[in-house]
Order: structure tokens, then C-alpha cells, then sequence
């Protein structure tokens, strides 16, 4: 082990771990997650200090080493960073151990790839200091020659920043940068568990669903360094910002498009039932909607019961508020209101069944449909229902 590494270690484990005092706790951290950049962090640390320096601020400098096998830790030692290990491997899970070890009360985070100018802080920590709960850099103010892949640029950041605006109503042009500053405060009110890149996803949403105030800040962006690889997998982390989204947002996963086929569904029991033909002809091929009608409807109310179901949950792990819809939802999904619901619309299939047994109309067919979606729907609402009274504690 090299000589300052060892000595930096040691003195970290006698403050810590023999109790002696640290001193006051410093005004900002700095957390740098990391992953074999011996070519840039000793930079970034460097930059980082100096920006303390000049500006007469108390701080201090996190490297979350994830797993290095250079000389990144002693690098990172010598430039005057505070270097912790964090076993578990990921983009989030290396920043919320660097969080949960620093002091600070403002956070800022940013890679150690030099591809951030940790010597120009200031405009992330003042909107702090004035009040506001997180601060973004928006790279594509200053976005230098080489910087970003095309891929990334127009597609994949865009995207992810749009639906990040259509789910939550957030105005962030570049929701993916990872220079980011926050509050302590608000850091602990976001309650962020996500230990890949799709953290700096959850925390965008979670800021917004709390209705933190999240300003965007221009920030220049510059290209890697040659010997500095990127870790960054184009389609796997893009794959995982998408699943998190929609899994998070169960209103546009279940509930959109169960009103859309609920509604198509009944329509066209509708027509079947009122409807002068059994079938509509086009050309040489007859459809029957008194098919399409019964499984259009079971389906998008299986989609609403599985949305309220999914809002149980998202709201229980913070992605969502408990507004309106969530207090719904509780109501609703009360045991005796799903076996209630479940034996009245299951009932009434059933009482249809038995009355064509005994009555055939001239829709015979399409009153046959209605009875079974009935029953079907009702045999739903009461598993799922049942499942949802679990899930809320109601034993």
C-alpha cells in the first residue's frame, strides 16, 4: 500500500473510529463515486479543493471508491479526498454511501471523469443558499466539441427528460446530468434506493412529486479523457431509466390505458347488444365485436385495478404523494368492499346465465358476452381486492 495512502487511511480510522472529533462539520461535501479513474480523480479532487480555497469555504472532498483495481484510491488520497469503499457496485449505491458518510449540510455530486469542472461550483451552491432544495446543471448550454455521444445527445437524455416531464410536470432540460447539488434536508425527503443510474432519475421524480423547488443551471461539459473509460452502457442504464419511470408511474403504465380499453370494451358490448347485426362486414370478412367487446373490457378493468393496486405501492415507497387518488384507492380496496363488489357483479353474470337458460332472445350471444365480462370482473375485483386489503395491513 503506498505510504499516503496508508497514512490518510489511518487518520480517517483514528477520527472515526476512535471518536475524536472532526472539527465542525464542513458548509459543503463534494461526493465523487468512482470506478478505476487514476487518470482524472486526483484532478477532480484537486479542482474541488481549490474551488474551497478561493471561495473561503469550509469543505471537504468524497471519493466513494466502487470497486477500483488502479491507483485511484491513492490518488485520490494524495490530491486530499476522503476516500470510502462501498462494496456494493452501482452508480447510486456508491452515491448514497458518500452521502451518508459526509457532513455537509449542501451536497454537491459529480463523476470524477473530469468531464465536470469541479473549479466552478459556485453557480450550483448559491440557488442553495438562496433557498432552493436542488440545483441541476444543464450540460447542453455548454456542451464542448466530443463531449457527448449523438446518441446520447439526441436521443437517449431527450427522451428520458421528456417523460420525466410528462410523469412529474418537471421543467428540466437535462435531467440526466450528474452535477447536481441539494440540500441535506431535502436529500433525506427524497428517500432515494435505486443503486444504479437510474438514481439521478428517482431523484428527479421524487423532487418533484414532493414539490421541492429544483432550479436548472447552465454548466460547461467537456469530453473524457483518453486514458479515462466510460461506464456509462448505452442501452442497459437507458433500459433501467426507462423501467424505473413506468414502473414508478403506475397512472400511464395502468391506469391511461385501462380507461382507453374499458371504454372500447363497452362500446362495443354496446353495439352488440343494440346493435340490427351480430357482425360487421368489410369486404369479404365479417367481425364480430360481441368477442372483442367482453375481453377489451376485462382487460382494461383488470388495467384500473392493477393501477390502484400499483398507486398502493408506489405511494408507500414515496414515488408518488398521497393525494387524492391514493385515499381513493384505500377506500376501495377495503376487504368487505371487494368481496361485496365481487359477489354483487358476479351474481348478476350469473343470474343472466341462468336466465337464458330459460329465456333465448334474439341477442342471445351478445347478452352471453355481458354475463361472463360480469363474472369475470367480479371474480377480479375480489382476488385483487383481497391482495390490495393485504398489502394495506388490514388482516
Amino acid at each position: 500500500m503506498p505510504r499516503a495512502e496508508a497514512l490518510a487511511r489511518d487518520r480517517w480510522i483514528i477520527e472515526e473510529e476512535e471518536g475524536v472529533d472532526l472539527g465542525p462539520a464542513p458548509e459543503v461535501s463534494v461526493i465523487m463515486p468512482c470506478l478505476d479513474e487514476e487518470a482524472t480523480v486526483g484532478r477532480c479532487v484537486r479542482k474541488a479543493r481549490d474551488w474551497f480555497h478561493l471561495n473561503r469555504i469550509h469543505g471537504e472532498v468524497i471519493v466513494v471508491d466502487n470497486g477500483s483495481t488502479d491507483q485511484s484510491r491513492a490518488l485520490a488520497l494524495a490530491a486530499g479526498a476522503r476516500v470510502i469503499e462501498e462494496t456494493r457496485r452501482g452508480y447510486g449505491a456508491a452515491l448514497m454511501r458518500g452521502i451518508n458518510e459526509s457532513r455537509g449540510g449542501y451536497l454537491v455530486m459529480g463523476d470524477c471523469d473530469d468531464t465536470y469542472d469541479f473549479a466552478e461550483l459556485t453557480d450550483l451552491v448559491d440557488p442553495l443558499r438562496r433557498g432552493a432544495d436542488m440545483v441541476v446543471g444543464n450540460r447542453y448550454a455548454g456542451i464542448q466539441p466530443g463531449a457527448m455521444t449523438w446518441s446520447h445527445r439526441y436521443i437517449g437524455t431527450p427522451a428520458i427528460s421528456l417523460m420525466l416531464r410528462l410523469f412529474t410536470g418537471s421543467r428540466l432540460k437535462d435531467s440526466q446530468c450528474g452535477l447536481r447539488a441539494f440540500t441535506r434536508d431535502a436529500y433525506n425527503g427524497m428517500n432515494v434506493d435505486t443503486e444504479g443510474m437510474e438514481f439521478a432519475s428517482e431523484m428527479i421524480l421524487k423532487a418533484a412529486r414532493s414539490d421541492m423547488d429544483v432550479v436548472e443551471v447552465p454548466i460547461n461539459y467537456y469530453p473524457r479523457d483518453e486514458e479515462s473509460s466510460a461506464k456509462l452502457r448505452t442501452f442497459r442504464d437507458g433500459w433501467r431509466h426507462l423501467r424505473f419511470l413506468v414502473l414508478a408511474t403506475p397512472s400511464h403504465l395502468f391506469t391511461v390505458p385501462g380507461v382507453a380499453l374499458t371504454a372500447l370494451g363497452i362500446a362495443l358490448l354496446v353495439a352488440s347488444l343494440f346493435g340490427s347485426a351480430n357482425s360487421v362486414v368489410v369486404g369479404e370478412f365479417a367481425w364480430q365485436p360481441v368477442f372483442a367487446g367482453p375481453v377489451l373490457a376485462v382487460v382494461g378493468i383488470n388495467a384500473l385495478i392493477f393501477g390502484a393496486v400499483a398507486r398502493l405501492a408506489t405511494t408507500a415507497r414515496g414515488l408518488t404523494p398521497r393525494d387524492l387518488t391514493w385515499r381513493m384507492a384505500r377506500r376501495m380496496f377495503k376487504f368487505e368492499i371487494a368481496v361485496l363488489g365481487a359477489a354483487l357483479l358476479a351474481g348478476l353474470g350469473i343470474a343472466i346465465d341462468i336466465a337464458l337458460v330459460l329465456w333465448s332472445p334474439s341477442h342471445e350471444l351478445s347478452i352471453a358476452a355481458l354475463a361472463q365480462t360480469l363474472i369475470l370482473t367480479g371474480a377480479n375485483i375480489g382476488l385483487c381486492g383481497s391482495l390490495a386489503a393485504i398489502m394495506n395491513g388490514q388482516s
